[in-house]
């Protein structure tokens, strides 16, 4: 029995996204079912390059049956993210501002024929609730027989979370909670005053343990008040007016003060009172001595950590993608639940549910393709090799196997180096992530070690999905300084050697060499894109980046200084997400002059600025064109053209534009690619 859970948008990668509310239709994805087992699952980000997509997951659905090799014909139940009555809602608010389908069904099974030229029979389109996808997603996955499900985010199906008993294969709700009480909600809203956004919930938690919550605690005590029974209020409409008149409101990139920072600390200390008084009731009214999380309130790893330290349950299972793309794992098990087929009653071990690399030849062939750019070495031991390069100070970009689902690297797509620099952080932050310095990475561990350098709640021994902030042992905090934040905690990972041993190699090949069974782990990508998934991805994000070294299945990977000839050799095509465009634009009160943008949206709120000259150039590529052919339309001299491979490398780096080995080579790639399997 085959079941394809989806999540994401309606519309596709080209189109103009529909004006919908920010908590719907984000964090595409596609996962396939076989009675109740995970065949596939890949987020749509990994494959369309635009982060959070917002985009139906055509690309993502296409590799799930890829894997299994069935047609969408074959698949017994397709199901959406979100009710149909809650997306027929949504498609109402924006009809007026863009006429569209308002049957979300239709539109859906439009959508299936238009990608994959099939008509699927709408008896086999379903749409399920969102917090019970979120819920499924979890519980089905913990491996308990019983346990109380709390799943909670910002909003979906005119909700914000719920609470529920799950026993067997079934789940009963205990309780929902309004949107006017969305914790995700009450934690946007407060970090909207600090310079962020939605999806940046996670920098605030990083940022908190360098703040006090003392000086606003009385403050932030008049936005929610705690209730008999477990219950909670928000006023989400003091937030605003409360934080304008107490503090220095920062923009986005401003520096951060002190304020800020003990803001920050406030509003984690409020969110964990909440949830701890929710919990601790639920948790005595239940009798239920475990727990799943789900939503994306549950990637809050220092909750997690503390909850799990508090001893109020004897285990707690977080689902790794707990965010909405986890809803399309969580509504295929609740169809193949439905159709009989449950998922059976085991602890979720790694989530390595994605596309793999190909054969070893298809990955030298793609390595090849870019000699001009690289240096390539195959290594017979390249567990060795690669700990080798981190012991004498490589940061490197790791890729191997199947890529992770979910939004965490857990060492098949990942950013390597030594954990014991305390300068690692910051330069990490800096060369590759170009991000606040701030910013803590995680350590991995062997997880044999991992009792020795941190203090595990519980005797807990296996925490392979980064889901919990823990706290790293005192005569270790100076030790592993990459990787120990602020407060002597680090957002950990143990690796088992049953569930990846490549990287248990790798991390165990540099114990060998430095005594320290930990390195330093953070996703493969820069602060433009999402995670890096196929090899061509990885090359890209090696060469925009300062990392040292790259390893690609068995091969060792250095950069070669490329010549303008090097760079011309290349070809060139906007992303389907990018257009380019000429405007009228103040430059003084005074004074317009008309300049150029590559949008990758359709306002110029997200615009790169790019001079005439390449504006031109790029304006007359018809699907992809080489550099260098480009480049010979122009009577420019030596040193302009050397200048215009600068800039197009600063808007490549942006993920404005794509340059890839020119189409013959690209073309000859993909045949030998596709003639192997993918492991």
């Amino acid at each position: 029995m085959l079941c394809l859970g989806i999540s994401g948008g309606l519309d596709r990668i080209f189109e103009s996204s529909p004006e919908l509310p920010n908590t719907f239709l984000h964090d595409g994805a596609a996962v396939l079912v076989r009675d109740g087992r995970v065949i596939a699952a890949v987020e749509e980000e990994r494959l369309n390059r635009v982060k959070h997509s917002n985009k139906f997951p055509s690309n993502a659905i296409r590799y799930c049956l890829s894997s299994a090799g069935v047609e969408l014909g074959e698949i017994d139940r397709i199901a959406f993210y979100a009710t149909e009555a809650y997306c027929n809602a949504m498609l109402e608010r924006q009809f007026v501002s863009r006429p569209v389908e308002l049957n979300a069904k239709l539109l859906a099974r439009h959508l299936l024929a238009q990608v994959f030229g099939t008509d699927v029979d709408a008896s086999r389109v379903s749409f399920v609730n969102h917090h019970e996808a979120h819920a499924a997603s979890a519980f089905a996955m913990s491996g308990f027989e019983q346990s109380l499900i709390f799943a909670i985010d910002g909003g979906g199906d005119f909700c914000s979370g719920l609470l529920a008993v799950g026993s067997g294969t079934e789940i009963t709700q205990l309780a929902s909670f309004p949107e006017s009480d969305s914790l995700g909600l009450f934690y946007l809203e407060t970090i909207r005053y600090l310079g962020y956004g939605l999806f940046d919930e996670y920098k605030v938690m990083g940022l908190a343990p360098y703040g006090d919550p003392a000086p606003y605690r009385e403050l932030f005590a008049q936005f929610y008040e705690l209730l008999d029974n477990g219950g909670y209020r928000l006023h989400l409409d003091r937030i605003g007016p409360a934080l304008i008149r107490n503090i220095e409101i920062r923009r986005k990139g401003m520096p951060f003060t002190q304020q800020h920072r003990d803001v920050s600390a406030t509003l984690q200390e409020a969110l964990e009172r909440i949830i701890f008084h929710i919990l601790r009731h639920h948790r005595e009214a239940t009798g239920m001595t475990r727990l799943c999380l789900a939503g994306g309130v549950a990637h809050n790893c220092t909750v997690n950590g503390k909850l799990l330290y508090s001893g109020l349950f004897e285990d707690i299972f977080v689902q790794p993608a707990a965010h909405d793309a986890g809803c399309a794992l969580g509504a295929a098990l609740m169809m193949s639940n439905e159709l009989g087929r449950p998922a059976p009653r085991e602890r979720l071990r790694d989530v390595y549910w994605g596309p793999g690399l190909g054969t070893e030849q298809a990955v030298e062939h793609e390595l090849n393709a870019w000699s001009g750019h690289l240096d390539i070495r195959r290594s017979d031991d390249i567990a060795a090799s690669a700990a080798d390069w981190m012991a004498n100070g490589a940061v490197i970009g790791w890729v191997q196997g199947r890529s992770e689902f979910g939004p965490r690297a857990l060492g098949n797509r990942s950013i390597l180096a030594d954990p014991r620099p305390a300068e690692n952080k910051n330069r990490i932050n800096a060369m590759v992530k170009k991000r606040e310095g701030y910013r803590p990475f995680a350590p991995s561990v062997l997880e044999e070690d991992a009792s020795e350098f941190f203090e595990l709640p519980g005797g807990k021994r296996e925490f392979p999905f980064m889901n919990f902030v823990v706290r790293v042992r005192e005569a270790y905090h100076s030790v592993l300084g990459a990787v120990t934040h602020v407060d002597g905690t680090a957002r950990l990972q143990t690796v088992s050697r049953n569930s990846n041993p490549a990287y248990w190699d790798l991390i165990n090949a540099f114990k060998k060499r430095t005594g320290i069974p930990v390195l330093l782990n953070t996703s493969f990508n820069n602060n433009a894109e999402p995670i890096v998934d196929s090899v061509a991805d990885a090359i890209v994000a090696f060469l925009t980046t300062d990392l040292d070294g790259l390893v690609v299945g068995p091969f060792l990977v250095s950069k070669r200084a490329a010549t303008l000839q090097d760079w011309c050799t290349l070809s060139v095509s906007l992303p389907p997400y990018a257009s380019l465009h000429r405007v009228r634009s103040h430059v003084a009160e005074d004074r317009q002059e008309t300049v150029c943008e590559i949008r990758t949206g359709h306002s110029g709120g997200d615009g790169v600025r790019i001079s005439h000259e390449l504006f031109e150039l790029l304006m007359r590529i018809e699907g992809e064109a080489s550099f260098g052919d480009l480049l010979d339309t122009t009577t420019l001299d030596q040193a302009k053209r050397e200048d215009l491979v600068k800039e197009l490398r600063f808007v490549w780096e942006q993920r404005r534009v794509r340059l890839h080995p020119s189409h013959a080579a690209c073309g000859r790639l993909k045949a030998q690619g596709e003639a192997e399997p993918r492991s």
